[in-house]
């Protein structure tokens, strides 16, 4: 009998979740982290493949923060348009990059949403320094814009090409060109398959990987982990998500990880393959992700 009734206790609130859909309209997504036992969620609040920019509805707005507060989501996190660029040379495709970035902003900032997630994006002429020195003119116009709302984390990306964000440095120099009025609302996302195929060795040595971007960056600065074992080499610089565990990162680092006090109340969000039932595969992520306490 006792054993049952332990059954049926709800999980308790973890800084564990996944990206889950958002299909029907963001509303839903709340519901989608209880079917993963998660209190921690990303979403998209647009279709991340067109530039078409959606209001959010009065309607919208209050159904998602009455849906968030009954799930009881601690975290949620958006994750930006794949089409923006906002390091690009070219003027008109900036310009778009910029209205649809600060969208992203407004719609977080309507929905009450935690962070915007961002890829610094690519300096297709190849010229980094003033990729980034763009960069960082589209975050501080979205967020001077914008004047109250979530957190920008800055993605560190597997640095493939002409990358913006592929290395620690990378990310600090952005945020140097950031004014006093903005960079509060400025911090990074650690991606764990990025970092591994950028060429950081989680594997061997992952107490320097923080250490080094503790001195770069402050761990202080870094809110939010994507959790993904990677299919690609070290230094490999392929952005391929794999399962925990399955991968080359292997189940080590991400022990440390949950292991780690100081990442404790880091949300930490899952972009593993969602295979043909999202449900039962992230399931098994976090299951074996919360393994890894004990």
């Amino acid at each position: 009998m006792g054993s049952d009734l332990e059954e049926t206790q709800p999980r308790e609130r973890d800084e564990l979740g996944a990206h889950v859909s958002s299909a029907g309209g963001v509303q839903y997504a709340p519901a989608r982290a209880e079917d993963i036992e998660a209190a921690v969620l990303q979403l998209f609040t647009k279709q991340p493949s067109r530039w078409a920019e959606p209001d959010i509805s009065p309607e919208t707005r209050e159904a998602f923060q009455s849906e968030r507060k009954r799930a009881r989501i601690t975290s949620a996190v958006v994750h930006d348009s794949y089409l923006i660029n906002l390091s690009s040379p070219d003027p008109a495709l900036w310009e778009r990059s910029l209205r649809c970035f600060t969208g992203e902003v407004g719609r977080a900032a309507s929905l009450g949403l935690d962070f915007v997630v961002s890829h610094p994006g690519n300096a297709t002429d190849g010229d980094l320094t003033s990729g980034i020195a763009r960069n960082a003119d589209g975050v501080e116009r979205a967020l001077t814009e914008v004047k109250e709302g979530p957190m920008v984390l800055l993605e560190l990306t597997a640095g493939s090409g002409t990358s913006v964000g592929g290395t620690f440095e990378n990310l600090a120099a952005i945020t140097a060109r950031l004014g006093p009025g903005v960079l509060p609302r400025v911090g990074f996302c650690f991606d764990t398959c990025h970092a591994y195929a950028g060429g950081y060795d989680l594997v061997r040595d992952y107490g320097g990987v923080f250490q080094r971007f503790g001195d770069v960056l402050g761990l202080d600065r870094l809110r939010l982990f994507h959790v993904n074992d990677s299919k690609g080499d070290l230094g490999s610089k392929r952005d391929r998500h794999e399962h925990i565990g399955r991968g080359t990162l292997g189940e080590d680092p991400f022990r440390r990880l949950m292991r780690d006090e100081r990442f404790t109340g880091v949300p930490k969000i899952l972009e593993t393959p969602k295979e043909d039932d999202p449900v039962v595969a992230d399931l098994a992520n976090l299951n074996l992700l919360r393994s890894f306490r004990e």
